[in-house]
């Protein structure tokens, strides 16, 4: 005797009607302007600044980023410049020789 699983076929089922139950949910008439219809949840406040959604981000962190890329705006400084003088390009800057 043989045993039929119909436990996928089941799941399947589901899972589509679920999504189509999803798909009909949406309206599309609620829509602040054209292709802007995006809502925010309940509870979502107006304004992020001071609410717990906030990422409250450290200042000391940010300027990381700002002072690595003064370092790299200086050594394209120093390659580029010993490129114009001798024709040779180095990448590593610690190679280019002090003038």
């Amino acid at each position: 005797m043989t045993t039929v699983r119909r436990t996928p076929k089941i799941l399947l089922t589901l899972s589509a009607m679920a999504f189509a139950s999803g798909a009909l949910a949406y309206t599309g008439t609620e829509c602040k302007e054209d292709g802007n219809c995006w809502q925010p949840k309940p509870g979502y406040p107006e304004v992020i600044a001071g609410t717990k959604y906030d990422p409250k981000h450290d200042p000391n962190e940010l300027a990381k980023q700002q002072e690595s890329i003064k370092a790299m705006e200086e050594r394209n400084r120093l390659r580029v410049e010993h490129f114009k003088k001798t024709g040779e390009f180095i990448y590593d800057v610690r190679r280019i020789p002090a003038s």
